[in-house]
């Protein structure tokens, strides 16, 4: 029986707005088995093909209330609707049918997942992110990275504890 590819995927944007914000960061945890890939595309690198690329073969794809911003937010600002590409499971309604409710970050408090970048939401990303861009902050975008990574692995650590 082949392996199941699965993906985890969290983006950062400049706003809640697909009309008038960008895409900054597309984090993407691709697990086949034990093997496991995580990639970040970062400004410039976040093209159609790109993302495409990083999924290659996955067949389900998990997020935190990806139905309603990230996948939409992707197909507007890179007219790609992933739905068509592999199978799609939000993991925020699964949560809700276990009573865990509010943001991810919120939901992590509840079942004891930890990270590192405490503190930090997605307006402080966004300010991360003009730092980085207004002032070659180097620093302020480590810390964004740091963040985006935790939110798509914490993701596969959500999904294992609840389904």
């Amino acid at each position: 029986m082949p392996e199941i590819i699965e993906a985890y995927l969290d983006i950062e944007t400049t706003g809640l707005s697909p009309e008038y914000s960008e895409i900054t960061v597309i984090g993407i945890h691709v697990c086949k088995g034990e093997k496991t890939t995580f990639i970040q595309l970062v400004g410039r690198d976040i093209t159609r093909g790109n993302m495409l690329e990083a999924l290659e073969g996955v067949q389900i794809l998990h997020t935190y209330n990806g139905s309603r911003f990230d996948l939409p937010f992707i197909n507007r600002k890179l007219g790609v609707n992933l739905e068509e590409f592999c199978s799609h499971r939000d993991l925020m309604y699964d949560c809700w049918k276990n009573n865990l409710r509010g943001g991810f970050k919120a939901v992590e408090r509840q079942l004891g997942i930890d990270r590192e970048s405490k503190g930090i939401d997605g307006l402080e990303a966004v300010r991360l992110w003009w730092k980085y861009v207004d002032a070659f902050d180097l620093e302020a975008l480590n810390t964004l990275l740091q963040y985006n990574k935790e939110d798509v692995l914490n993701l596969k650590i959500l999904k294992d504890k609840i389904c």
